[in-house]
């Protein structure tokens, strides 16, 4: 039965650090510029509550995908990390685990949810359209070609 918790136990932030890893495996660049080694170094980091949130999807005991949320200014956070194993795709995993996301940027009182991705994210970019995302202007430096700044006012 597939579960969707924020994650903040050991054994759960073990399981999100696989997560993270394995999304950062399937970019074709490396996420360098974002200093990801500290960010899995330090789990939770800034996704820590209160202003922040991992969320886990598990299916039975394997995590198969994984979100997170950090704040970015007082009435603004940005969604991080989204990532579903490839073999649990095409489910509703993704969309249910930005769902579940977006509620916990209301419960901790956000006004606007960001996040940046790339044209060759197809299939993320129409998620995040249907769920009411539209482009905005960048909002922070990012080195790669292309890259897409997305809002939704929650």
């Amino acid at each position: 039965m597939m579960k969707f918790v924020c994650a903040e136990s050991e054994e759960q932030l073990l399981r999100v650090r696989e997560l993270f890893t394995e999304y950062a495996a399937s970019l074709d660049f490396y996420l360098c510029f974002q200093d990801f080694e500290k960010e899995l170094a330090e789990l939770p980091g800034e996704y820590a509550p209160p202003y922040g949130c991992i969320i886990l999807a598990t299916d039975g005991a394997e995590a198969v995908g994984c979100v997170a949320l950090r704040k970015i200014a007082y009435d603004t956070c940005e969604m991080k990390r989204l990532y579903v194993r490839p073999e649990f795709r095409t489910k509703g995993i993704g969309r249910n685990l930005v769902a579940a996301i977006i509620e916990e940027a209301r419960k901790r009182g956000y006004t606007y949810m960001r996040l940046e991705t790339l044209p060759s994210m197809g299939e993320a970019i129409a998620l995040y359209r249907s769920l009411g995302f539209s482009e905005v202007e960048p909002y922070r430096c990012n080195p790669l070609k292309g890259a897409m700044f997305m809002e939704l006012t929650l």
